[in-house]
């Protein structure tokens, strides 16, 4: 038996970008800023996430910079090669099964008011 489940809560650290694709497929990616529960350090752990579908549009529609959300989805390795050094490069991805908008639409605008990148 196998387990790859990531359940994080966060606020968006960017505006979602979505790109449609000839085939009718959506995708959406966007960057989730998760505080710790240990105080010591102010900084957030920074994710990213890919969202596939019907789930990807209203995460382009709902889940703007500063939004709070829940996430249920799977860890992945995307790979690739550096253009210029021809390096290979990897970094790791949420894939996003599950979108939960948590909060209310004003909470997000008064976080966004109220708040610079440095703070989340």
């Amino acid at each position: 038996m196998t387990l790859n489940i990531v359940h994080l809560v966060g606020r968006t650290g960017t505006d979602p970008e979505i790109r449609y694709f000839d085939s009718g497929k959506v995708k959406c990616r966007l960057t989730l800023a998760v505080n710790r529960i240990n105080k010591k350090e102010d900084k957030p752990d920074w994710f990213e996430l890919e969202i596939w579908g019907k789930t990807a549009e209203v995460a382009a529609n709902y889940a703007k910079k500063g939004t709070l959300i829940g996430i249920q989805g799977s860890l992945k390795i995307d790979t690739w090669s550096d253009r210029n050094s021809g390096e290979k490069r990897s970094k790791p991805v949420i894939n996003v099964d599950k979108l939960d908008l948590l909060g209310s639409k004003r909470d997000g605008e008064n976080y966004n008011n109220n708040n610079s990148d440095e703070n989340f």
